[in-house]
């Protein structure tokens, strides 16, 4: 899910079929340039002893490892690994409450401690960076993020090109002009085509209640406005039983507002080296295709050497987990 604000909620550009022809041909124009020094991300075929690569996979904001839990079914009936990660402070590693369960006492979960609190974009990157280095060890690592687990896939890319095969954003925050997701989504791209705010899902009262720095949603609700609004938002392609079921297992209640905010840019140097793709999801109507148009084209300027290719998938925001198939197809085809 895309961040949210505090207590609450082109230009041509190259594209790849659908699920269409693409290599790591970047990858061997990198390293004959001598701009980088990546891990081969090869399939292995007969003849050839290289590995494919291993997807290590970010969630995005107030989301968790499940999310990813359909596209590692499929890429694992394909003979591909892949690797969920949990960010800190979600997950298993997220604070509930009983005051969450039913019946709920909102005054009390609106006012609990946060498991995210004084979480920043630095203690994420060093989490996942942390994974990439590890899987590293044994072959090549394409990282995915979806969503805010774009800032996160910048961050380590910046940081650390050399242990990346390739880099991949499935609607996600890809900042280069702009500091931050939230700077991002304060722009007019980011409102064309988005769905109308959706409902609070806590009253006035119970969200001044909310630790400062935190984005907190109760999923549990039984308010119709909200559900009706966010459904509207993260899957209008969905049914409304397969919205609950997603949110009752891939969202949890809080989020860091400072992850949202920290400086997420990419750096032309190291992150451009590094070979990339983009999958649009063209019913987005939170990342809309607007914004993921501008974040593409703006870091294909910067890194003129090494552009993004792109594949499109017809998904809202988080529909694209009941498109597990077509997804893993996108990512197999991007790097084999």
């Amino acid at each position: 899910m895309a961040p949210a604000t505090p207590h609450s909620t082109y230009s041509p550009h190259r594209r790849g079929r659908h699920f269409g022809r693409r290599g790591l041909l970047g990858i061997t124009a990198a390293v004959a340039a001598g701009t980088v020094s990546t891990v081969s991300g090869c399939r292995s075929t007969a003849g050839s002893s290289t590995p494919a690569p291993t997807f290590v996979l970010v969630h995005g904001s107030a989301s968790n490892g499940n999310f990813w839990t359909p596209v590692v079914r499929e890429l694992a009936l394909r003979g591909r690994a892949s690797v969920p990660l949990d960010l800190p402070g979600h997950g298993t590693k997220s604070t509930l409450r009983r005051s969450y369960q039913a019946p709920q006492d909102l005054q009390d979960f609106a006012s609990s401690p946060s498991g995210v609190d004084g979480l920043t974009m630095d203690d994420y990157a060093e989490h996942v960076g942390a994974a990439v280095e590890k899987a590293a060890e044994h072959g090549p690592v394409v990282l995915v993020g979806h969503s805010l687990g774009g800032s996160s896939v910048t961050r380590v890319a910046n940081e650390t090109p050399s242990l990346l095969a390739g880099i991949t954003y499935v609607s996600a925050f890809c900042c280069t002009e702009l500091e931050s997701p939230l700077a991002y989504l304060g722009t007019e791209d980011a409102r064309d085509g988005a769905a109308a705010p959706s409902a609070p899902s806590l009253s006035d009262e119970d969200l001044g209640q909310v630790p400062d720095g935190t984005t907190r949603y109760n999923w549990r609700t039984s308010d119709r406005a909200f559900l009706d609004a966010t459904r509207e938002q993260l899957m209008a392609d969905a049914t409304e039983e397969q919205f609950l079921a997603t949110i009752a297992t891939v969202q949890q209640p809080d989020e860091s507002i400072q992850a949202s905010l920290d400086n997420a840019q990419i750096t032309p140097d190291t992150w451009g080296a590094v070979p990339r793709t983009y999958i649009r999801l063209t019913a987005d109507r939170i990342v809309t295709p607007a914004l993921q148009d501008r974040m593409i084209a703006e870091a294909d300027r910067a890194a003129p050497q090494n552009r993004f290719t792109i594949t499109d998938i017809d998904s809202s925001h988080l529909g694209v987990m009941h498109q597990a198939p077509s997804l893993a197809a996108a990512l197999m085809d991007s790097w084999s």
